[in-house]
């Protein structure tokens, strides 16, 4: 499989991987991704160079967005002084479930984080998906804390402030990796 960043014309897929992935989710329970999330914000994530799709020959298997950036509201001024990479809207084609995907996604964000500089991977997991937090758990993060205070990025009132935190390391993936190098982080060493 091969790893390589969104183009634009990826805003179409990555919209109908969010529906499958909420669709699934409301089977089990769960409102996480009920909201739609507006396509000019994936855009402008795509065209920052910050989403990545995993594809299977002409298939797009999975997507995970690293971005140095944090979400506002989440992460306090000194864990913000630590060189961090924040994972998000990681999601696996239900086609490829059971493959340990998303594990091995971390590893290559674990893997770019560290080359980048950081010392930290970071994420923020829907706070009422208590099957989502302990995979987390299982891939080897640390639960931080959890905020429930401010307002989503897509709206309404904040859903996803389960926060975590793991080592960036170096980590054999893989997967075919055809990302451009990692920039270094501004405050990284």
């Amino acid at each position: 499989m091969i790893i390589a960043p969104a183009a634009p014309h990826d805003v179409t897929k990555l919209l109908a991987f969010r529906q499958d992935a909420a669709a699934w989710l409301r089977g089990l329970g769960s409102d996480q991704w009920s909201r739609p999330y507006p396509a000019d914000k994936l855009l402008a994530t795509i065209e920052a160079g910050t989403v990545f799709m995993l594809r299977d020959g002409h298939t797009t298997a999975a997507t995970i967005t690293l971005t140095p950036d944090a979400e506002d509201g989440l992460w306090t001024d000194d864990e913000l002084s630590e060189p961090s990479m924040f994972i998000n809207k990681l999601t696996v084609d239900r086609e490829y479930a059971g493959q340990n995907l998303g594990g091995r996604l971390l590893d290559w964000a674990g893997d770019r984080a560290h080359r980048a500089g950081a010392k930290w991977i970071r994420l923020d997991a829907w706070t009422t998906n208590e099957s989502l937090q302990r995979y987390y758990l299982m891939q080897g993060f640390t639960h931080i804390r959890t905020v429930r205070e401010g307002v989503a990025v897509n709206g309404g009132p904040r859903v996803s402030g389960w926060l975590a935190q793991r080592a960036a390391r170096p980590a054999d993936h893989g997967f075919t990796d055809r990302t451009p190098a990692p920039e270094r982080l501004r405050f990284a060493a």
